[in-house]
């Protein structure tokens, strides 16, 4: 009764919690958990486990990597000893828990997976063995993923900025409710089921969203592993002939770029160049007022467009802040174009100012803008896209080579019957990403109404 009272001016604690006086610490110690299940100290079920081995340098070892937030344990990477500065380390197991002396305040916890057996680190990340016929692994990575069990972890930490480190003996005197290890199964039963649940509606998005990529090159008569197999597979016994404009970066027979022009050879409708069939623009920006939006090259993503814009100076705009976008244009981000920076432009980004990183096509009643927004998106297009790139550090492809860039062009008609059902399987798409965020939010939230307050 006395721990629950609120104190605007004193806070009472027991003698025996007194593990820390600073009162950061003391006040993290009521973190709201429900009473239904009894309260143990957290070193009371799970224990420092100190097996150390001396790095071979002919050896190579795994390294572990402990993402923030309650991300978990993830492989970070291999390395052969000789590579090892510290030449003892610790060895983990399987449903070990694992923390990050510096990122625990930041939540960096976790259970070791299997796939992560016999990996290595320092005494930067101490590591614990789990006793088992109390506590299921999976219910304290649950647990260790919560906020206010991370506001504790915080509480614990002492040091300068960016290098606090957590007090452990502090750590393992916090205490958490655990219940019987029956109820914990069925917790951590629930939440991974509605997990799996959420995974399944994404992996039926990403079917789908796959599938629109095959729909769009068969409606042109395009099928990749026949023309391909056509281009590889002709029976020549002794020489196959080439032109030396058709040659890349590859002069074997399986130059992929040469297969996907071979490939539209196989289209339905006629083959047509970016420059010929669609109204390229460039609208000159005019440095009037004060600020101006700029849409730059990271603001756009392939799954969701222009995600963003910034508010600049005008006198201070950077150089690359040359051209005006309009309602309905299409822009094209040139420099790495296989990262598809592409979006058509809505209402709320008109007449912002862009990147000269960007090509701009203005709408035009000959053709629908996202038939081509679509095409682009294709691998037949990125390998056209590859075959014009220029430069190592940051590869990107001239306006004059992308005007090169061949499409089938339907009429405008079926160009508009495509765009409507690819428009469909998107929102089918959206609806299924939904799903799949409301499920492991509403799973997070279970979770967390079942063991706090």
């Amino acid at each position: 009764m006395m721990e629950n009272t609120k104190y605007n001016y004193l806070h009472f604690v027991r003698f025996s919690n007194l593990v820390n006086w600073s009162v950061s610490h003391l006040l993290g110690i009521n973190m709201g958990f429900t009473h239904r299940f009894p309260m143990v100290n957290i070193g009371s079920v799970i224990e420092r486990c100190k097996t150390m081995i001396d790095i071979d340098d002919s050896t190579q070892y795994k390294q572990i990597t402990l993402k923030t937030n309650g991300g978990g344990a993830v492989l970070r990477d291999l390395k052969y000893g000789k590579d090892i500065g510290t030449k003892k380390q610790f060895v983990v197991s399987s449903d070990q828990f694992i923390m990050s002396k510096i990122d625990a305040r930041n939540g960096a916890f976790g259970i070791v997976s299997e796939d992560l057996i016999g990996a290595v680190v320092t005494g930067d990340f101490p590591v614990f063995d789990v006793d088992k016929e109390k506590l299921n692994p999976s219910y304290l990575q649950l647990l260790s993923s919560t906020k206010p069990f991370i506001r504790f972890a915080q509480s614990c930490s002492r040091g300068t900025t960016n290098r606090q480190r957590i007090d452990v003996k502090q750590f393992l005197n916090m205490q958490i409710p655990l219940p019987s290890l029956e109820e914990q199964n069925a917790i951590v039963a629930d939440y991974k089921d509605s997990i799996l649940m959420a995974e399944q509606y994404e992996q039926r998005a990403a079917k789908i969203n796959k599938s629109i990529e095959t729909y769009l090159l068969e409606e042109l008569g395009l099928n990749k592993t026949q023309s391909t197999k056509k281009h590889v597979n002709n029976n020549y016994k002794y020489l196959h002939f080439a032109n030396n404009k058709d040659l890349s970066d590859r002069w074997d027979i399986y130059n992929v770029t040469n297969s996907i022009f071979s490939m539209l050879k196989h289209a339905k409708y006629p083959i047509v160049s970016l420059g010929v069939a669609y109204n390229f623009v460039t609208r000159t920006w005019r440095k009037i007022g004060e600020t101006f939006p700029y849409v730059e090259l990271g603001d756009v993503s392939p799954l969701y467009g222009i995600t963003k814009s910034q508010t600049l100076a005008t006198n201070k705009a950077p150089s690359r802040a040359t051209q005006t976008i309009q309602t309905n244009d299409l822009i094209i981000g040139t420099t790495r174009p296989y990262l598809k920076r592409f979006a058509i432009v809505t209402d709320e980004y008109a007449n912002s100012v862009c990147s000269s990183g960007f090509q701009v096509i203005a709408p035009d009643a000959r053709y629908n803008l996202h038939f081509l927004y679509e095409f682009l998106m294709t691998e037949v297009a990125t390998k056209q896209f590859e075959y014009y790139m220029t430069g190592a550090l940051y590869p990107a492809i001239t306006n004059k080579d992308l005007q090169k860039i061949q499409i089938p062009l339907p009429p405008l008609d079926l160009q508009n019957e495509i765009v409507a059902h690819i428009k469909v399987l998107k929102e089918q798409i959206k609806s299924l990403r939904s799903l799949a965020d409301t499920t492991r939010t509403a799973a997070i939230k279970q979770f967390e109404q079942t063991i706090f307050e």
